[in-house]
């Protein structure tokens, strides 16, 4: 099975939020989907424009089709300093009329593979069908303060300090209190001590979760939510 399907992507619009290997993740569902029908690239907030897609920012529905029309998947964005994108001149509605799937990355992380949200935070398009919730399993048992983003709301969030060690019990409880997404990827699964941390995070939130790791390709489902 496919990682698109193992996260039930399926046309219309997928918003990417969290941490962990959102912009691996993104490509990767760019290259099993790319056979299936026309693939849109974007963000809400700010990606690196991609080496291996053309990158566009059509002004008009028009301009947008005749972009997919010569290349397919195409990434979408506002040239940014930095040679980043912001979010794409053209409303969501008007992507998701020409395109069969459109995945945005929806949130930022600094690099770091967890993170709590602020109140501006994650920026989900309403027209969003699936929001894959995103965490890296190399933050496991290590002290919050060095692998989350704003590690000090996340650790109020969690109950404890920002020097404790991230435990599947501290993560579930902030998962729980944010209340994003409506499926969770852990992603970096590859050594045996990640898939237990997963299937013990598995066990204690209500989303449905899968994990595995980019870099092997592997991946299963491990509980189907409650």
């Amino acid at each position: 099975m496919s990682l698109a399907a193992l996260l039930g992507v399926r046309p219309g619009l997928t918003a990417l939020i969290g941490g962990g290997g959102k912009t691996g993740l993104l490509y990767t569902l760019v290259e099993e989907l790319k056979d299936g029908g026309r693939v849109i690239v974007t963000t809400t907030t700010k990606i690196l424009a991609p080496e291996q897609l053309p990158v566009a920012d059509p002004a008009s529905p028009e301009a947008l089709a005749a972009a997919l029309g010569a290349a397919s998947p195409l990434c979408l964005g506002s040239p940014w300093p930095g040679g980043k994108l912001a979010a794409p001149s053209l409303p969501f509605e008007v992507l998701l009329g020409a395109a069969d799937y459109v995945l945005a990355e929806a949130d930022g992380a600094r690099g770091l593979p967890a993170k709590a949200h602020a109140a501006h935070e994650p920026v989900i398009p309403s027209q969003a069908e699936r929001v894959i919730l995103v965490l890296g399993a190399d933050a496991f048992d290590r002290p919050i303060s060095e692998v989350c983003h704003r590690p000090k709301r996340f650790a109020a969030l969690a109950g404890t300090e920002p020097n404790a060690l991230l435990t599947p019990a501290l993560w579930a409880r902030v998962i729980a209190a944010e209340g994003y997404g409506n499926i969770i990827y852990v992603n970096k699964c590859e050594a045996e001590g990640d898939w237990r941390n997963a299937a013990a995070l598995a066990a204690l939130v209500s989303l449905p979760l899968a994990a595995g790791s980019l870099h092997t390709g592997c991946f299963q489902k491990l509980s189907n939510g409650r």
